[in-house]
């Protein structure tokens, strides 16, 4: 089924793209595998494609691009060749500047959005806690003032990029008695007295993303480093969620439709009983089975892109995309390895590699049974 998403300008942004991943991450990935995190000129590189600052205006080094489906045409791409890599760089990219640019004041935009357009500054963002998961509005780290500085206590778990970031944005209860109308967010910066990370967490599967614990005792946080109003920080995470929650839905149709591709070209070469795996009829129906699946899930990703390049994307559509995708995502992916057999199971193959990296996706930016609550609630259930 053709595409009717993009044009011109759109496609040549993505031979952009492609050739920054062929010359920089495809052969880098064993490199960053063993790391487990994108090295720093990784980072300056993809600045230098001008990948990172797509929502940056051109004032603080940016494209200023002012259409979201720049964002996705890079999502697809990098997504294709290391899931891990496009979480990294969504975090960095596409979740953490809308919430500089739109409730930044002009010194925070002039001290930190050229530095995340340029990859010399790695962003994070930490909601989730050991005890809350996807119930953001049950955080427990605080954030007490003290004339013009706030006191930050706390920690946070699963934190995509939490290992080498420069800037996390972090969400805190600045007033226990008000609930989720108490949350706050601040900007904490490497080398703040008292901001901790833990090792990083060994994860099942995204090796490659430097996902870590943050502690934080007694950090001194100038007022400076808040991000928009007092008490406003869960309104400011919930209007940017869908953003988040779109983005892995491109991550993860593309991720599986890669592998499908490459399980499609394995199931005409690989040979058992005198003929092609892929010439059996139960392959072959399941192979049709994949591959409707993976199209009908792009044509409503790709409406859901094109609404939110608008504005008309609502939270319970990008919902929908996110629990979707990434239940797709996994049975497809699943499928394939069964296709390989035994070698589907060896790490050295990348099917293996990307059945792994997508179990997490059905549980982080809310997991999938929270997109279903999101979507029951919607229903008047």
């Amino acid at each position: 089924m053709p595409r009717h998403l993009y044009d011109d300008d759109h496609e040549a942004f993505r031979a952009s793209v492609k050739e920054f991943v062929d010359r920089t991450l495809a052969p880098r990935a064993q490199e960053m595998l063993e790391l487990k995190a994108i090295p720093r000129d990784v980072w300056q590189e993809a600045g230098k494609q001008g990948l990172l600052g797509l929502d940056i205006p051109e004032e603080y080094g940016g494209a200023g691009a002012g259409d979201y489906r720049f964002n996705a045409v890079a999502a697809e791409e990098i997504a294709k060749v290391n899931a891990a890599v496009s979480s990294c760089f969504g975090i960095h990219s596409d979740v953490c500047p809308p919430y500089l640019v739109d409730l930044g004041t002009d010194e925070q935009k002039q001290r930190w959005l050229p530095g995340i357009a340029s990859g010399e500054l790695v962003c994070a963002i930490a909601m989730t806690e050991p005890s809350g998961g996807s119930d953001l509005a049950a955080l427990r780290t605080t954030a007490v003032r003290d004339g013009d500085e706030w006191v930050v206590n706390g920690s946070k778990t699963f934190i995509t990029n939490g290992y080498g970031a420069d800037l996390v944005i972090v969400a805190t209860r600045t007033d226990p008695s008000k609930g989720a109308k108490g949350i706050t967010l601040f900007v904490l910066e490497t080398g703040m007295e008292g901001f901790t990370r833990g090792r990083k967490l060994d994860k099942v599967g995204q090796e490659e993303s430097d996902t870590a614990e943050l502690f934080f005792s007694d950090v001194r946080v100038p007022d400076a480093n808040r991000i928009g109003e007092e008490g406003m920080g869960f309104v400011a995470m919930m209007q940017r969620l869908p953003q988040e929650r779109i983005g892995s839905a491109i991550s993860n149709t593309w991720h599986a439709a890669q592998i499908l591709q490459e399980t499609i070209g394995y199931a005409k070469e690989r040979k058992a009983f005198g003929q092609p795996i892929g010439a059996f009829q139960h392959n072959k129906f399941l192979l049709a089975e994949l591959v409707t699946k993976i199209e009908v899930t792009t044509a409503y990703v790709d409406d859901c892109v094109l609404a939110h390049s608008q504005g008309r994307l609502t939270a319970v559509d990008a919902a929908k995309a996110k629990w979707w995708s990434a239940q797709v995502q996994n049975e497809v992916l699943d499928a394939c390895v069964q296709l390989y057999g035994g070698y589907g199971f060896m790490n050295e193959y990348r099917v293996a590699r990307a059945w792994r990296d997508a179990r997490v996706t059905k549980i982080w930016a809310g997991s999938n049974e929270i997109m279903k609550e999101l979507i029951g609630r919607d229903l008047g259930l």
